[in-house]
Order: structure tokens, then C-alpha cells, then sequence
């Protein structure tokens, strides 16, 4: 179990506003289908494997009788696939989760924080979604936008 799970007003408001936003993309959807995917979205991500059991045991109880549609990554799936096999990298169902929990993170938060042990995929995973959320703007699918990368070394930063 993590010591640094936040619950606080910030984590709230993130659920909140990924809420607002769903039930704006959709108006006719039930407030409890949208509530519980916002929930999802925000939380499932900063879970340790071991905890996700406990946290959906927890949603089932809240949300008793809720079932989530699967979101449709089918465009998102197949661009992932075409550049890991550029990048000469394996699309393991382990990496594909890692990468849609990375672009679904990053659809409700403006800014985080990808970690985790050495050779863990972390900088293939982003660089991976990059490339296939620049091939689905490119294509005008899923209302993407380019992504451009800038990555910074903190030691060069004063405050």
C-alpha cells in the first residue's frame, strides 16, 4: 500500500472536473456511468497492482450494478502498434495498458509525472503515444493535436 495516495481537495477537484468534462463530451450519458469512469480515470493510474483490486472492490460498492463500456482505443491501439513495430518494440498488453493510462492521465490532468524502477518502459511509453497521437492528428481521428516533446534536465533550473 502507498503512503502517498492524495485524497485531499486537489484529488477531489480532479475528479470533479473529469466528470465535468465527460458529461460535457457526453450530455445524454447516465451521471453514474460518467462519475464512476471519472473516478476511474483519475485514480486507477497512481495504483500499485496489489491496491487495484481493493480500489474496484470499493467502486463496485459505491457504484453497485454500475458496469463501464470500454472506451473505443481502436484507432489509439492500431497507431500504438504501427510505431512500437517502428521503434522495434513489443506491443505486450502490459505496455498497451501502460501507454492508454498515460494518455488518459494526461486527458485530465494538466501536468504529471510518469516514474517508476529503471528499464521500466516509462520513456518508450510516452514516446510511443507521442508518435500515435501525432499519426491520429495527422489523420484527423479522435481529435487529437501534435504533441512536441521538450524534455528538460532539472539541474538547469533556479528558482
Amino acid at each position: 500500500s502507498q503512503h502517498h495516495y492524495d485524497y485531499g481537495m486537489r484529488a477531489v477537484k480532479s475528479v470533479l472536473t473529469a466528470a465535468g468534462s465527460l458529461k460535457l463530451k457526453y450530455p445524454t450519458e447516465d451521471e453514474e456511468m460518467l462519475m464512476l469512469r471519472s473516478i476511474n480515470d483519475v485514480n486507477m493510474p497512481k495504483f500499485l497492482s496489489q491496491d487495484l483490486p481493493l480500489f474496484e472492490g470499493i467502486a463496485s460498492d459505491l457504484f453497485p450494478g454500475v458496469k463501464l463500456p470500454r472506451p473505443d482505443y481502436a484507432a489509439m491501439i492500431d497507431a500504438v502498434d504501427l510505431h512500437c513495430k517502428r521503434m522495434n518494440l513489443q506491443m505486450t498488453k502490459n505496455f498497451l495498458d501502460k501507454i492508454l493510462q498515460i494518455y488518459e492521465m494526461m486527458l485530465v490532468r494538466h501536468g504529471f509525472m510518469v516514474v517508476g524502477l529503471p528499464f521500466g518502459g516509462k520513456t518508450s511509453a510516452y514516446r510511443v503515444l507521442a508518435e500515435a497521437l501525432n499519426t491520429l492528428a495527422d489523420s484527423g481521428m479522435m481529435e487529437e493535436n501534435r504533441v512536441q516533446i521538450t524534455v528538460i534536465n532539472p539541474k538547469s533550473i533556479t528558482m
